[in-house]
């Protein structure tokens, strides 16, 4: 596994797993509200990370049984998600999910229905997901897939640092801090709150509300 196939899979894993919370939120609530964690387009890092997590750990054991693929899915599902969601609350103040009221959570960031599906997940992806994905990358011709793979990643870079400071910058103005930089103007012209607030629907900043 290389880390052009890894990029690829980054990418991939982080537009489909927003269009299958896409489909669950229609199934459950009867509309469709934003799910992504990137300012462009529907794309969410969670899912990206977590599927390249799972791609590379589970590998070794893709000949395994399906309980060692459960199992590590499970923990690496869990852990990825664990780690998002402090990450999102030291850097930002700020949370997308909260499973306080669901039984047995952990901080309310993990829980043990969600990392049930994780390692459920697991055996999917290891054993049918990945290696679909694996052969539809391998079909790519050298050159193109590379080129193609340097463009999605660069995108994504720069999609991650616009979105983080325009987050940063939307919970400073949740505090009624002015722009202290031309950056943070942009911020404000580019990324008011009423945008912000329909590109990441569940996020809460708890000392704001």
């Amino acid at each position: 596994m290389n880390g052009y196939k890894i990029a690829l899979i980054v990418f991939i894993g982080s537009f489909a797993g927003v269009m299958l919370e896409l489909l669950w939120c229609f199934a459950r609530h009867g509309y469709l509200e934003s799910r992504s964690g990137l300012v462009w387009g529907p794309f969410n890092m969670l899912y990206g990370v977590g599927a390249a997590s799972l791609s590379i750990i589970l590998y070794r054991f893709r000949n395994r049984g399906k309980w060692l693929s459960f199992l590590g899915g499970f923990v690496v599902g869990s852990a990825v998600e664990y780690v998002c969601s402090w990450l999102q609350e030291v850097l930002f103040g700020s949370r997308s999910w909260d499973y306080s009221r669901v039984p047995f959570n952990i901080n309310g960031r993990i829980c043990l229905l969600y990392s049930l599906f994780w390692g459920a997940l697991g055996i999917f992806w290891i054993k049918d997901i990945y290696p679909f994905m694996a052969k539809w990358i391998l079909k790519l011709p050298n050159r193109a897939g590379k080129i193609l793979t340097w463009v999605l990643s660069i995108f994504l870079a720069v999609n991650c640092l616009v979105s983080a400071v325009a987050v940063y910058r939307w919970s400073e103005r949740l505090h009624d801090e002015p722009p202290k930089t031309w950056i943070g103007s942009v911020m404000d012209a580019r990324f008011p709150n009423e945008r912000m607030e329909r590109i990441y629907a569940n996020m809460n900043f708890g000392d704001s509300e």
